[in-house]
């Protein structure tokens, strides 16, 4: 495998909340973690780092990338932003690391912050923006503007910074036109990256509280999908990659009750990736009465999307075409998004 196909190695550390001036109606970042992010210095990022280094499939060729998630990087004690920063810094020197990644609130960025996290090693700043809408933003207790959003990526692109955004559809206030508008405005943006992350209901959290007492209404799975499929095939048709989709799982979070209620799925990505999989598809496919049965053909890493959830693709090709799928093979001459259909 060439270097230009390996996959990129993120090395995750979480400080969950930690440099957060408040907690967010929807956050939880310790359940959604797992982890407490108080204590952790120099010694902790050591040890994450010697053991990913050691680990069976660490490659440098996969240019390996620190990454502080869960609090709010850049609105860290100036002093702890360096330590945490320094920590990583040998390992950079001597070409285990490529770079670092921090994620920040919008309105926690000035030039000092900016020069420090720059001196550091830091390339890639992701913003929790989590929508464009100054209601959405208010009814969630961000305490920042879509403004303040814009201003942001200014700033970073203007230091050459790698953007990220990371949006949340089906916030309080939030509707699918509004939310059609913020993905609107972030390609306006064109940002480096984006992380589709939908609202929902944590035990503990403000958001809950406003779901039991009939304040809030969360999105419902299939409606999550939705959003999240139309947001991808626009975002990513005007070139802005979605990197991440649906909240990442973690053993604290799915412990029973933990997801008290919205678009949760151990495998939310898949479902959006299958699902804008099967539109891209559907013009190749033959329509009803064409034949009774179907062999598939698709590129080898595709077929699992070809297949869908729990073969849920599937059933949707043979409810389009009429036809029963008795195959799906492997054909990696076909252009990565196509398939080739043998009628039966």
């Amino acid at each position: 495998m060439s270097e230009g196909t390996l996959k990129p190695l993120i090395i995750p550390i979480f400080i969950p909340n930690a440099g957060c001036p408040h907690r967010c109606i929807f956050c939880d970042q310790e359940r959604i973690t797992s982890q407490h992010g108080a204590g952790i210095g120099g010694d902790q990022i050591r040890e994450v780092l010697n053991t990913a280094i050691n680990a069976g499939g660490f490659d440098v060729r996969r240019s390996p990338e620190v990454a502080f998630f869960g609090g709010t990087f850049s609105s860290l004690p100036k002093d702890r932003m360096r330590g945490l920063l320094d920590s990583v810094m040998p390992y950079i020197g001597k070409g285990y690391i490529r770079s670092i990644r921090v994620s920040t609130r919008p309105d926690c960025l000035d030039n000092e912050r900016l020069e420090i996290m720059k001196t550091h090693g830091v390339e890639t700043v992701e913003l929790g923006a989590q929508s464009m809408d100054d209601e959405v933003l208010s009814l969630s207790h961000r305490g920042h503007t879509a403004q303040d959003t814009v201003r942001a990526v200014h700033a970073l692109k203007a230091g050459r910074f790698r953007v990220g955004i990371q949006l949340m559809p089906g916030l309080p206030g939030d509707s699918e036109k509004k939310f059609r508008a913020t993905i609107s405005k972030v390609i306006d943006l064109c940002p480096d990256m984006v992380r589709l992350y939908p609202a929902l209901v944590i035990r503990g959290t403000g958001l809950e509280g406003m779901y039991r007492e009939g304040r809030y209404c969360p999105l419902s799975l299939q409606k999550g999908v939705e959003i999240c499929v139309e947001s991808c095939i626009r975002l990513e048709t005007n070139g802005i990659p979605v990197i991440r989709i649906g909240l990442m799982s973690s053993p604290t979070l799915l412990e029973k009750g933990q997801i008290v209620s919205g678009p949760w799925h151990p495998a939310f990505g898949f479902l959006v990736r299958s699902a804008i999989h099967e539109k891209k598809i559907r013009p190749d496919l033959p329509g009803p009465g064409g034949a009774s049965e179907l062999v598939i053909f698709a590129p080898k890493r595709e077929i699992p999307l070809v297949r869908g959830f729990r073969n849920r693709g599937l059933r949707a090709i043979e409810a389009k075409t009429g036809a029963r799928v008795v195959g799906v093979r492997p054909d990696d001459t076909l252009p990565a998004g196509t398939v080739r259909i043998e009628k039966i």
